[in-house]
């Protein structure tokens, strides 16, 4: 079976608008939470996100890219995708177009709410049902979630396998899960793996909200509302943002003397069929997705150092996580240390999973693990190691990522340290 490295990455977060000022953001335990600007949230119970800041799409994005009809996300996911190809050096003359693949996790494409809402009320001022057909028919373009993997693409000048994968929370997890396979199989050399997002559209907001998945009591205090593990927390953050890898067969990338981030190691995929919004109470899916991806890497548990959690703040979630930890680890759980991203930036949703990724490299990489902040009060449910308040230097060579989504879809990763004494 053929081996898979990480030799590239980019991002666009709530922490910083590369991958680098991502990382620095998350080790430092610093927020990137805070008051809603994209549209106005007065009456709204939730006025915070994770929302990307100071962004430039055309200093980030080539006009060949069609950057004006992307989507906020779209253009997010570009910019992360060029930012990692970049990272990889030369690694597209060494890949045949037809080898070279994306893979993306991301919400299903869908008019925006405002773009309706125009529209109904063009009907009404005018009294013409046809007031839709007045639209300029590029705006058809801008709502079709296909165009952001297709611009990827052609912008890498891939036509080997294009992946869009739609499983909310766990999206950009089965996206680099998939693109592991799909190089592990032969169908390709190298793949751009990971997701974008950004539901933090007044619809979305209210949503979620109405849903009850979402903290409102972080209004006038956004960079302490979400506490993953923390026995005052009330619901998740909604972020936004991208994060991409260039995954690559292993042989080529040391052919061409490439810089080795990590190495993918093993992928498992479940689902709960429990309930749509909440996660089963035994933990269980969760429990075979870790264990499946465990088994996959050939390690045991005993060498899993870290665990970057899903590690959502909500009460069932958290729970849940921590309850299937402690089921996959047994009386070793106590050695795992855990911490949550999204306690930083926000619940990325379908880049998450690509977020977590991002904090394993990086633990792998600096033998630093993030933190999870505003972890204030125990939960005495709740009692495993979630590195509070701030990062901890230790050696990391093999950490399990998880992510699980709404609708009861699970994936979770095992990446390590590139392991060179290895056929």
């Amino acid at each position: 079976m053929r081996r898979v490295v990480i030799t590239g990455a980019g991002a666009v977060t709530p922490l910083g608008n590369d991958a680098a000022a991502t990382w620095e953001g998350l080790v430092a335990g610093r927020s990137g939470v805070g008051p809603l600007t994209v549209f106005d949230p007065t009456g709204f119970p939730v006025r915070i996100a994770g929302q990307v800041k100071d962004f430039d799409a055309a200093a980030a994005i080539p006009a060949r890219a069609d950057r004006h009809r992307l989507t906020r996300a779209g253009r997010f996911g570009v910019a992360a995708l060029l930012e990692a190809w970049r990272d990889a050096g030369a690694v597209g003359g060494h890949h045949p177009a037809g080898e070279r693949g994306v893979a993306m996790g991301a919400s299903v494409g869908r008019p925006d709410a405002q773009f309706l809402a125009d529209i109904a009320t063009l009907r009404e001022t005018t009294g013409r049902p046809d007031a839709f057909l007045r639209q300029a028919p590029g705006t058809t373009l801008e709502h079709d979630q296909n165009l952001p993997l297709v611009t990827m693409t052609r912008l890498l000048s891939a036509t080997g396998p294009a992946i869009g994968v739609s499983t909310a929370c766990s999206g950009s997890g089965h996206a680099i899960g998939e693109a592991f396979r799909g190089i592990q199989e032969g169908d390709a050399s190298v793949v751009v793996a990971g997701g974008y997002d950004s539901l933090i559209s007044w619809l979305d907001l209210l949503g979620f909200s109405l849903l009850g998945a979402l903290t409102d009591r972080g209004n006038d205090t956004p960079e302490t509302a979400s506490r993953p593990f923390d026995a005052d927390r009330a619901g998740f953050v909604l972020g936004e943002g991208a994060v991409c890898f260039v995954l690559e067969e292993r042989g080529a990338a040391l052919e061409r003397g490439a810089r080795i981030l990590g190495e993918v190691l093993g992928y498992g995929s479940t689902l709960n069929a429990w309930r749509i919004t909440d996660s089963p109470p035994d933990g269980s899916g969760a429990i075979q997705a870790m264990e499946s991806a465990i088994a996959d890497s050939g390690l045991g548990t005993g060498d899993i150092d870290y665990v970057v959690a899903h590690g959502t703040s909500t009460h069932g979630n958290d729970l849940s996580e921590t309850v299937a930890l402690k089921k996959v680890f047994g009386d070793d759980v106590r050695r795992v240390v855990v911490s949550s991203p999204k306690s930083m930036a926000g619940h990325l949703t379908s880049a998450g999973a690509a977020l977590n990724v991002l904090a394993a490299l990086g633990a792998i990489r600096e033998s630093r693990v993030p933190p999870t902040i505003n972890l204030d009060t125990p939960d005495r449910r709740l009692d495993l190691d979630y590195v509070p308040h701030e990062a901890r230097a230790m050696p990391v060579s093999a950490v399990l990522v998880n992510a699980f989504a709404f609708g009861g879809s699970n994936v979770s990763l095992v990446i390590g340290a590139h392991r060179e004494d290895q056929p």
